[in-house]
């Protein structure tokens, strides 16, 4: 098989990259959503949260649990009936989205969950005493008061979902583990396949540092 220059495969390259960027984004928009909800419960049904539910925090935290422990790569292939139910495949970009979401939700949610018990104690008895309701409190207090905390853990899962985004196309997902994997590894071409490593290595160190500036600044007005 006659292999392809770095030239050559740029627009391959391009579409991949593109692809990644559709699975890696939606997926990342439809975790922050759940994964602030699950967070939230988590936190509120504690048994020092504002709504303590000792048997609802204990079997949902265990499911989170279960799912967080779960290796991507077996996720992927235990989800397949549940990504055909919801897109109608198993394979492509967008079918991708529904175990890279369903993998990153509860890491997410354990972070927010993290995050909000770090809130001061004393900020929300005031809000109580105020007489704000628990939703007045989770959007007034709890969120943002947790704001950069959460801003670093979504950072964080940004960058997880761009290595499992990677993962997903071993079994057909598209994007750049796509790519390198039929115009790197399978055509023996070592010069992709490493271009497509620092490619992506190039993207998570721009997200990070995007993140970490967008923390430091946070932290820069509250001081």
């Amino acid at each position: 098989m006659n292999k392809t220059t770095i030239a050559e495969s740029l627009p391959e390259l391009w579409a991949a990259l593109g692809e990644t960027a559709w699975m890696v984004l939606l997926s990342f928009l439809i975790t922050v959503v759940l994964g602030t909800v699950t967070g939230v419960l988590l936190r509120l049904t504690a048994p020092d949260g504002l709504r303590p539910n000792r048997a609802f925090n204990q079997i949902f935290g265990g499911l989170v649990n279960i799912f967080r422990s779960l290796p991507f790569l077996i996720l992927l292939i235990a989800v397949i009936p549940v990504t055909r139910l919801v897109v109608g495949t198993a394979y492509g970009p967008t079918a991708a989205v529904v175990p890279l979401a369903i993998g990153a939700i509860p890491f997410f949610g354990r972070v927010v969950e993290s995050a909000l018990r770090e809130v001061a104690v004393g900020k929300i008895e005031a809000a109580q005493v105020m007489g704000a309701s628990t939703w007045q409190i989770v959007r007034k207090v709890l969120l943002p008061e947790a704001m950069a905390p959460l801003v670093s853990g979504a950072t964080l899962t940004l960058v997880m979902l761009i290595g499992y985004s990677a993962m997903a196309g071993t079994i057909g997902g598209g994007g750049v583990g796509d790519f390198a994997i039929k115009y790197g590894y399978q055509r023996f071409n070592t010069p992709v396949l490493l271009v497509s490593v620092v490619v992506l290595i190039i993207i998570v160190q721009l997200i990070q540092s995007i993140g970490d500036a967008i923390v430091r600044g946070m932290a820069h007005k509250r001081s």
